[in-house]
This record gives structure tokens, C-alpha cells and sequence, in this order.
């Protein structure tokens, strides 16, 4: 019951932005509330949240998971609250097990089946990450580190990257051949039909399956294709409620291809919570999930190419559209099949070091500080930027490129943005600037869809 209540609340907190009260929230005062927050609250609580995940039930291994110094009266506390914990962990791991066995199975299931099935995966998702709530008294009572630091020594990370800062082609080359993907069953949405993609990474580094959730639009028999990437911790297809595009897409007749970057959802390493471990391991991390992010979607845009004839564009929110940025740039070097056709940008910036190095959130991890305290000198990071920054022009037409930006975004700098945006030549009406932050900017867009409608239009021109 409590599950279906907070579920329901956080539905409802997402429709109201939908109302014009909507447009009250889209401004920068909003991002300054919601930093604060993520700042004191979001990242100690998710480092408390991925110690218990660590921990297995001891109280002492909590601690040395979690960074905090032990007190008889914290003991306590987190002695009261790690048996719930493991409770709704054992519920959660039960129910995607059989989630698995009805989406992912051998026989095609019942609608109402499938259905049935990722609601109660969803549920069960959301309820264990709001877990975090659960370790509000441990955070009030201690200082808590936003991140579990393991920062990579020079030397090793020269190992693996030092002679592909002289090739960055062969960092980002898509595999050959190409792996098998796993096409799962499909479920009922407010937007159509949505699936999954499975699919061994091809990246060394990552050693994983990379899932990616499809949503198709109704009515349309060969959409056009968006592959979307999620920001930095967001996990989209575990929470109730995200702020989210996707929906005003596909009501557009684009399908959507969420894919979730490394070190996200369901391929969170052990003992971390989604997104940590890039920041974590800086700047190896940067270095391994755009190298690995990038092949990826080089296997889903293979996909798309081989199942339909309708233009392809990438894109997404921060960590995504830097994603994308990457891809459009490396992408002059793969098959012209495997070069999308075109880009959509939102919350992006011109380099990575503007937003790991100089970002407000960055400023929030200590990003700068923890790799100096292992030897990380400015130049030996620099050392690896060409790597992560754009050596020309995106494979793409600017014409076919749309960049959604807010003049008050700090964390992926606006002014990093607009000079790219500039040197890229993109006409007018593909940008779209308003008076809003980081955060402000995808609420705004839940009412304000004319950076989507401009996007649906250069899909129209590219398939005439």
C-alpha cells in the first residue's frame, strides 16, 4: 500500500509540472533549490543507500562502505533500518527474476501477463531506491561523503588510453562483427508499445549486457528513430515520476531508444549507486563510458538501420547529449550506415572538462580536488581530451541538429554551449535558449514541445 501511495504521488508531482503551474516551477530560482538538494541530500543519501547495498546486513561493514565514523547511537540507527532494507532488496531481486522469465522467456506472453509484470518490476524498483529516505536520521547525524573516491593512478590509465590519444579512432570503432541483440517481448503504455534490447557491450571495459528500453509510437508504421541517452545518476526505467520527455516524443511519431549508459540501472556495480562510478574512477570514468557508450549505440543504430528505412538521430539530456555530441563527431570515421542523420541536444556544453572539471556539480563532488590528491595535474587530464572533445564538424548537417539550452545552466556551462553552437553554425530556428538552469530546462520542456515539433520536422525533411 505505502509502495502504491509514494508511486502515485510522484505521478501526480509529474502531471501537475504538466499544468501552468509548471511554468512557475521552470525558472532559475528552481535550480538553485534543486542543487541545494541534490548537493545535501540526493548524493549522501545514495552513497548511505549503496553501502546497506554493500553491507549484506552488517552494521559494521555499513560504515566502512559509507565512509562515516561509527557512533553507538548511529549504530543503532542503521541496526534498525538494514533488515528492512534487505527485505525489500530480497522482494525486489524475486520480482525481476520474474519479470525476466515473462519478458525476456521463450513463450509469448498474455498482454495482461507482460503488463502485469512491469508494473510489479516498477513498483518494486521504486520502492527499493527510495530507500534512500530510509537513512535521513544517519545523514542528519553525520557528515557523509557524496562519493566512495577511487581514483585511478596516472600510470594505469596511461596503460590503457596513452597510444589511443594518438588513434581516438580505434577507441570508438564499432564492433565487427556486430553482437547479437535480444529483442523481448513488448508491454502496453500511455504511448503505444514499449520493448527491450539486449545485447553484449562490446566495449572491454565494461564487460556487461547494455538493455535498452524502445518506445513505439502507435499508428506509425516506420517511425523514425531517436536514440535518447539519460544524465548523469538517472536511472529513467527505475523510478516512478522522472521529469521526461520520452512521452511528448513518441506522441510526436518518433520512437524513442532509452539505452542505459554505463554504470547505470541495471548495470550499477556492486557496493555503488547509478553514475557513481564515473565519478568515482575521474577521469578514467569519463574515458571508459563514453569510449563504451559510444560502440554501444553503434550497435543500436546497426539495429535500426537492419529493421527499418527511417532516419536515425541521437541525442539526449547532459551526460546523453555529451554523449551524442561525442558520437557526431568519432561517427565520420565508422560505415555510413552507422552515422546518424541527425542530433538533438538539450543541457549540453561545448567540452567535458567545462562540465567534470568547472560544473557546479562537479563542484559538488570535489571532482577537481580528489584527482589532484592522486596526482592528477591539469595537464595530464588535458593530456586525454581529444579523446572527449570534437576534433571538427558533427557528421550531420547543422540544419538537422536541434540544441535546447538555459542561459542560467552552471553545471553544463550555457557559455561553453553557445560558442559550440556557434562554430557548428546551427540556423536559429534549431536553437532554443531560455531564461532557465540545468534543471529548469526539461520541466519547461514538459509544456514548451517546440524543440520537439522542430525535431519531428527535420525527421520529415530527412525521410522525403
Amino acid at each position: 500500500m505505502e509502495n502504491s501511495w509514494r508511486a502515485s504521488a510522484q505521478e501526480l508531482l509529474v502531471d501537475t509540472l504538466r499544468t501552468p503551474i509548471g511554468d512557475l516551477v521552470a525558472r532559475p530560482w528552481f535550480d538553485r533549490v534543486a542543487l541545494s538538494s541534490i548537493a545535501y541530500w540526493f548524493f549522501p543519501l545514495s552513497r548511505l543507500w549503496a553501502a546497506a547495498r554493500a553491507a549484506d546486513g552488517s552494521v559494521e561493514r555499513f560504515f566502512d562502505e559509507a565512509g562515516v565514523e561509527p557512533s553507538n547511537r548511529l549504530a543503532r540507527l542503521v541496526a534498525r533500518r538494514l533488515p528492512r532494507f534487505e527485505t525489500v532488496r530480497r522482494d525486489m531481486v524475486d520480482v525481476e527474476h520474474a519479470w525476466e522469465d515473462v519478458i525476456f522467456g521463450s513463450n509469448e506472453p498474455a498482454p495482461q501477463d507482460a503488463d502485469r509484470a512491469e508494473a510489479d518490476r516498477l513498483a518494486h524498483r521504486n520502492a527499493y531506491n527510495s530507500l534512500r529516505r530510509i537513512f535521513i536520521p544517519v545523514r542528519l547525524s553525520a557528515t557523509v561523503p557524496p562519493v566512495a573516491w577511487n581514483i585511478p593512478d596516472p600510470a594505469d590509465v596511461g596503460e590503457v588510453y596513452d597510444d589511443l590519444v594518438t588513434d581516438p579512432t580505434r577507441a570508438f570503432a564499432p564492433p565487427d562483427p556486430m553482437p547479437d541483440v535480444t529483442v523481448s517481448h513488448r508491454v502496453r503504455n500511455k504511448t503505444g508499445e514499449s520493448y527491450w534490447l539486449r545485447f553484449a557491450s562490446p566495449a572491454s571495459r565494461m564487460r556487461d549486457d547494455v538493455i535498452a528500453r524502445v518506445y513505439e509510437p502507435a499508428n506509425e508504421e516506420n517511425a523514425p528513430t531517436l536514440i535518447f541517452g539519460h544524465g548523469i545518476c538517472v536511472e529513467f526505467d527505475h523510478w516512478h515520476g522522472l521529469v521526461d520527455e520520452v512521452e511528448a516524443l513518441v506522441d510526436l511519431g518518433i520512437r524513442v531508444v532509452r539505452p542505459e549508459a554505463p554504470w547505470h540501472g541495471r548495470r550499477v556495480p556492486d557496493g555503488l549507486y547509478g553514475g557513481e562510478k564515473f565519478i568515482a574512477t575521474a577521469p578514467a570514468g569519463a574515458l571508459d563510458l563514453f569510449t563504451s557508450a559510444a560502440r554501444e549505440w553503434s550497435v543500436i543504430i546497426d539495429y535500426f538501420r537492419r529493421t527499418t528505412s527511417a532516419p536515425i538521430g541521437i541525442g539526449g539530456s547532459s551526460l546523453g547529449a555529451m554523449t551524442s555530441q561525442i558520437i557526431a563527431d568519432k561517427a565520420r570515421h565508422w560505415p555510413e550506415r552507422l552515422r546518424p542523420d541527425a542530433m538533438f541536444l538539450i543541457t549540453h556544453c561545448g567540452h567535458i572538462e567545462d562540465a567534470v572539471v568547472h560544473g557546479k556539480l562537479a563542484k559538488v563532488w570535489g571532482i577537481a580536488q580528489a584527482t589532484m590528491d592522486h596526482g592528477w595535474r591539469s595537464d595530464l587530464i588535458r593530456r586525454y581530451m581529444p579523446l572527449l572533445d570534437a576534433e571538427g564538424s558533427p557528421v550531420m548537417e547543422p540544419g538537422n541538429i536541434v540544441s535546447v539550452l538555459g542561459d542560467h545552466d552552471n553545471v553544463t556551462p550555457y557559455d561553453s554551449a553557445r560558442v559550440l553552437v556557434d562554430e557548428w553554425a546551427l540556423p536559429p530556428e534549431n536553437r532554443f535558449v531560455s531564461r532557465r538552469g540545468h534543471f529548469s530546462v526539461p520541466v519547461g520542456m514538459m509544456r514548451d514541445h517546440a524543440s520537439l515539433v522542430r525535431l519531428r520536422e527535420i525527421f520529415e525533411k530527412l525521410a522525403a
